[in-house]
């Protein structure tokens, strides 16, 4: 099967010939149609967590992904139960196996999976693991509730429009910084005020417009060394939540801040949740940029560069 690999840690990704997959034990086989791709897929690559867990090389990449069911190992052991031909959906990146999803088969956990709804395409189901459950918990993780303000900083990319909506249907005020040809697409989302970082510093205008300060933020952009600016726009108890690993919780304590690094947990019961929503229409997913497997390097290279304005997604033939 085709699958794109990295053979060690800052080493292009390229296409490989490797074989098909045999599931295991709670495991599914599943023939990838799409593969969603994901700021985690290059900070992999960068090595974001050689010191913590093993990496088993070659390392096919891709967390997200959507398919068809092709077979489980040993399915009286498999919980949830899958049968050939299902669509499913979910996270497939297992490192320490050197597993992924930008490629033809892929292998994963049975409890790692969802069932697609009806009226999903892949490519969309595909695009909505990370980012859906990113948003699910980030917006959770913050405590705020409807009339509270929340600064979403980096709100352009995929994680970023699903948490302004996932808020603003909690009737969370949400203010978002954007690019000014993303801001248009974040009102229709539910944002109520738009902070053009272009402008010049996204502290000094947020702080302008709320001189008593904000209720709860959630962070998608901001290193360690930039963090401390952002949470000063918060009220006292306020809280804050860094995808990024920023927040250093003793100190923001120390300062009567709430923070935490929340990253993706795509539980089967989210996904079911956010799948359900999209369909509804009350959650919409943006992709921006689609391409086949084997433009995998240069889609990831863009994502990187910070060219997203939704989502990115490869499409899988075979």
């Amino acid at each position: 099967m085709r699958a794109v690999v990295i053979t060690d840690f800052h080493t292009e990704p390229s296409l490989a010939d490797l074989p098909v997959p045999e599931p295991g034990p709670g495991e599914v086989l599943v023939k990838i149609a799409a593969a969603g791709v994901n700021p985690f897929d290059w900070k992999v690559i960068e090595g974001a967590m050689r010191d913590s867990v093993h990496h088993e090389f070659p390392l096919v990449l891709g967390s997200d992904g959507s398919g068809i069911v092709v077979a489980s190992g040993e399915p009286e052991l498999t919980d949830p139960r899958f049968e050939p031909g299902e669509r499913v959906f979910g996270q497939f990146m297992d490192v320490e196996r050197g597993r992924g999803s930008y490629a033809e088969y892929a292998v994963v956990k049975a409890a790692k999976l969802a069932r697609i709804p009806e009226k999903l395409d892949f490519p969309t189901a595909a695009a909505l693991p990370t980012a859906g459950a990113a948003a699910h918990d980030f917006v959770e993780g913050t405590g705020a509730g409807p009339g509270q303000c929340l600064l979403v900083n980096g709100a352009s990319g995929g994680v970023g429009q699903a948490t302004v909506q996932l808020a603003a249907g909690q009737g969370i005020r949400v203010i978002a910084t954007a690019d000014p040809d993303t801001g248009d697409l974040l009102r229709e989302l539910g944002a109520v005020e738009i902070v053009d970082f272009t402008a010049g510093p996204t502290a000094e205008q947020v702080r302008a417009a709320h001189p008593d300060g904000i209720d709860a933020v959630i962070d998608l952009v901001s290193t360690p060394e930039q963090i401390d600016e952002i949470a000063s726009l918060l009220k006292p108890n306020g809280a804050i939540v860094s995808a990024n690993g920023a927040v250093d919780r003793e100190r923001f304590a120390a300062r009567g801040l709430r923070g935490s690094n929340l990253y993706a947990n795509a539980r089967p019961a989210t996904l079911a949740s956010l799948a359900d929503a999209v369909q509804r229409g009350q959650l919409r997913l943006r992709i921006d940029y689609e391409a086949p497997l084997e433009e995998a390097a240069d889609a990831l290279a863009r994502l990187k560069a910070g060219k997203s304005r939704g989502k990115t997604v490869l499409t899988v033939e075979s």
